[in-house]
């Protein structure tokens, strides 16, 4: 299996597991096991707005992009992802950035007033 990644600013999250030709995409499978060599299937026929163009069996090896969530300032290996070619099964480690920490307002030092 080859996943392309199509990075995207949103603001959801994107869970991807894997079990064969099966992948669960945020709680809904997709059996794509049943697809033929040298067949696709068009985007817009999958219901699943993850999916970013048709899904393709090359040379018995399924090919997909999906899209690729990321925040308001994605780090380069975010923005710029490799395909990722034969994910083992289970859950696919997706690039993504450290959410940013928010300070603790009760942990920041009082502002001087008195100055």
């Amino acid at each position: 299996m080859k996943i392309g990644l199509s990075p995207q600013r949103r603001d959801d999250a994107l869970e991807v597991l894997k079990a064969g030709d099966t992948l669960t995409i945020n709680g809904a499978a997709f059996d794509f096991s049943a697809l033929p060599d040298g067949a696709s299937i068009p985007a817009a026929e999958i219901p699943c707005d993850w999916i970013a163009g048709p899904v393709e069996r090359i040379a018995g090896e399924l090919h997909l992009t999906l899209i690729l969530p990321h925040g308001p300032s994605p780090s380069q290996a975010v923005a710029f992802p490799s395909p990722l070619t034969d994910p083992p099964d289970g859950v696919i480690a997706l690039p993504a950035d450290l959410a940013p920490s928010i300070p603790d307002p009760a942990e920041e030092e009082p502002a001087n007033v008195d100055s």
